[in-house]
């Protein structure tokens, strides 16, 4: 399904002529395109940052949407240029893991490298594979070229550990994935791990992250608990999170992005 909308995030900062310079590609190769910027203030080489960011927004936008995002460290070495295909939408950016988790909470089908001259500017720079590979690509993509057609398929993509929560016995392991201004600990576990261990709302679970331990029950709202309280919620994004009502989780818990989680069932309530 094609519908010409592009969306872009990139850590490029809006002082510099980069984003500019990627839309001015986009438009050149697709002059319908309706470009939505998701963020160009993704901290620097922040690709867990990148893939939270990505991943919230990317399902809430129509069929068949193209999303750019360019966090890539890499740029200019052997990291290859990739397209993924999902049942919703289209990923354009650096193999490095960080289109994963948006990818395969949409369902991911099928990875392309960028292989194929046709769908680049016809002069690659080292350091911006953002206007010169990726800008092309995606708007190639929103056109309706087939994603099969810019190279070959591969198996063997960038799959970081963020992207894995896993479930033994009665836990399910993950990870913090991203703290908001809140001071919520946003996990990368989803409601699919919760039902595999025939968690409900009311249930009380017990909760580690990193080397701090407490019991806190699955809520449906903040304000189910009282103030100071902490509680586990699933957030807007299907996330898990950590949380105190009108306080600071991060803060109780000394928690940092990249920090262990483990979730499981407290038996005795």
């Amino acid at each position: 399904m094609v519908n010409e909308i592009l969306t872009l995030l990139t850590d490029f900062g809006l002082k510099d002529p980069y984003v500019a310079e990627m839309k001015a590609v986009i438009l050149n190769k697709c002059p319908t395109a309706r470009i939505v910027d998701i963020s160009h203030k993704i901290p620097k080489f922040d690709i867990h940052m990148g893939a939270f960011v990505l991943a919230s927004a990317a399902s809430f936008f129509p069929r068949g949407t193209v999303h750019l995002a360019v966090v890539d460290p890499g740029v200019g070495t052997k990291r290859r240029p990739i397209i993924l295909e999902t049942k919703h939408s289209f990923f354009v950016g650096p193999d490095n893991g960080m289109l994963m988790l948006a990818a395969l909470k949409e369902g991911l089908q099928h990875a392309y490298v960028i292989e194929n001259p046709q769908f680049m500017l016809p002069k690659v720079s080292r350091t911006f594979h953002g206007r010169d590979i990726f800008a092309p690509a995606a708007a190639y993509l929103a056109k309706g070229c087939a994603a099969s057609g810019f190279g070959k398929e591969i198996k063997d993509y960038e799959m970081p550990d963020f992207t894995k929560p896993s479930c033994e016995r009665n836990m399910v392991n993950g990870e913090v994935l991203h703290i908001d201004d809140f001071g919520n600990i946003i996990t990368n576990i989803s409601l699919k791990a919760l039902k595999e261990l025939a968690i409900h709302k009311g249930d009380f679970l017990k909760v580690k992250i990193s080397e701090a331990t407490t019991t806190s029950r699955y809520c449906e709202a903040y304000g189910d608990v009282s103030l100071g309280e902490t509680l586990v919620i699933l957030g807007s994004h299907n996330f898990l999170e950590i949380s105190v009502n009108e306080g600071s989780a991060a803060m109780r818990f000394n928690a940092k992005r990249g920090d262990s989680v483990n979730i499981q069932l407290q038996e005795d309530g």
